[in-house]
């Protein structure tokens, strides 16, 4: 039995991640739409999705950044939601997730800074997008040190 199903906090935390996770899958999908579709409607605010969305900082060889955070997200999602189902995750889930979300706070760190100081708009969307990953690294890290010693 996994030590979030033994306490109801890491239960509220292993959801805490998940919800997290959802709503950065659902966020770097819209990003995603508005790239590939260029609807300028899909614009909220002053407009500096679109600055950043086709800036040149917006791909990487091509792929939008939005695309490699949809996986970056749906991996951690998959972790886990197989975390209860796998003895293996269940030691190693929550390291895992906390390395995947560590990678997603440098990277959204980076991407903040190009969209501050570089391409000076911001996204509400990369924004929306930042938070996520940082509350999914924060609940990491609380995960991990409240996660028994085995």
């Amino acid at each position: 039995m996994t030590p979030s199903k033994r306490e109801p906090r890491g239960q509220v935390l292993y959801w805490i991640s998940i919800g997290a996770t959802i709503i950065g899958i659902l966020d770097s999908i819209y990003l995603l739409i508005y790239k590939l579709s260029g609807d300028n409607r899909m614009c909220i605010g002053n407009g500096g999705c679109h600055n950043v969305n086709f800036s040149p900082y917006s791909e990487i060889y091509g792929i939008p950044v939005s695309a490699i955070g949809i996986a970056g997200y749906l991996v951690i999602l998959a972790v886990l939601l197989l975390e209860p189902r796998s003895r293996f995750l269940q030691e190693n889930g929550p390291v895992a997730v906390f390395g995947m979300g560590l990678t997603g706070v440098a990277f959204s760190a980076y991407l903040t800074y190009l969209e501050l100081y570089v391409i000076h708009a911001v996204c509400p969307f990369c924004v929306t997008s930042a938070i996520m990953i940082g509350i999914i690294f924060i609940v990491a890290i609380v995960r991990l040190v409240r996660q028994p010693t085995i």
